[in-house]
């Protein structure tokens, strides 16, 4: 390559580097790129108007210490719940520990959004939503990290469904079976909340039978759709087996997660689903389960699965779990 053409890609190389820039500049949230010595390399007007920090003072700098920490709050609740359990690793997780830092492992480095108290330039903190993302090249290595945040209101009744904030999905169970480990691991280590959503479609085997596998994924499809407006940015929505459904869910009660169950049956009721101009009425069986004492994921799964048939036993349209700390079976129609 002759020198005027190396100038030539110099150039076009700066000016595409330049429309990325004013592209996230445009972002109504927060976005920073870091390298892989956690030096930020980007830092869009977005998150300087969020965090006070300007950009010009913070290029090539690592990223202001203690920027974002798991919501105070939340922290305490969970810092009673361990010392309440079992010790892991010889300390409890306490107010001082952060979220996700550039130390920490894969498994607690996830892409979902977690809720986090952000430190503002000026040392107030305020709640946001905080999504973590590697950034990998064509082989696989790592070179970088994104961070996407926007603040929230209220967070501790951080609506479902209406933050504008995707829900993860997970279309395979393998997929799915990756987010329940990951889950585990951040409960059996930091007791993180932890809950399950056993979802089955009270009329997928009859469509199926009566209409065909096309007209079945048609109406899951339809169903994954109404549910996901019913979930917060937390939660991950994921396919198990032919007609099934789990929500990974970090409500911080079972009461909470009872409650949420409740809600999302009596969304998929509203479920708009037509196969030739008919449309067919649908309705959930649901099973809820809540992490607690030292059971396995298996056996979560196990008690998810269990109340998730309870419900079908019980003739359909129904939650069955435990809404309460002392362990009443208790069923929702």
């Amino acid at each position: 390559m002759d020198e005027a053409s190396e100038k030539r890609t110099a150039m076009g190389a700066e000016r595409l580097a330049e429309l990325l820039g004013a592209s996230l500049d445009l972002m109504d949230g927060g976005m920073v790129v870091l390298d892989e010595q956690e030096r930020v390399v980007f830092w869009n007007e977005a998150a300087t108007r969020i965090s006070g920090y300007a950009r010009e003072a913070l290029l090539g700098k690592p990223c202001p210490e203690g920027f974002y920490r798991m919501d105070a709050q939340h922290l305490g609740e969970l810092q009673a719940h361990a010392e309440s359990q079992v010790p892991l690793h010889g300390h409890f997780v306490t107010s001082q520990v952060s979220l996700y830092s550039g130390e920490s492992p894969k498994a607690a480095q996830p892409v979902r959004p977690a809720l986090v108290e952000l430190r503002h330039r000026q040392g107030h903190t305020l709640p946001a939503m905080l999504r973590r993302l590697p950034l990998r090249d064509a082989f696989g290595g790592r070179f970088g990290t994104l961070l996407r945040f926007h603040p929230v209101e209220d967070a501790d009744r951080l609506p479902h469904g209406e933050t504008g904030e995707g829900v993860g999905v997970e279309h395979s169970q393998a997929d799915m079976e990756d987010r329940l480990d990951e889950a585990w691991r951040e409960w059996s280590a930091n007791a993180v909340p932890f809950g399950l959503l056993w979802i089955m479609v009270d009329q997928g085997a009859k469509l199926r039978k009566t209409h065909g596998r096309d007209a079945c994924e048609a109406m899951l499809q339809v169903v994954e759709t109404t549910l996901k407006h019913g979930l917060k940015p937390t939660e991950i929505l994921g396919r198990w087996g032919d007609a099934e459904f789990l929500v990974l869910s970090h409500e911080r009660t079972a009461e909470m997660l009872f409650a949420h169950a409740q809600q999302l049956a009596g969304l998929a009721r509203t479920a708009d689903f037509r196969w030739w101009g008919d449309r067919v009425s649908l309705t959930v069986s649901v099973g809820v389960a809540i992490a607690a004492g030292s059971e396995r994921l298996s056996g979560l799964l196990g008690t998810a699965q269990k109340a998730m048939q309870g419900s079908i036993f019980a003739g359909g349209n129904r939650v069955t779990g435990d809404p309460n700390p002392r362990g009443r079976e208790c069923s929702q129609s």
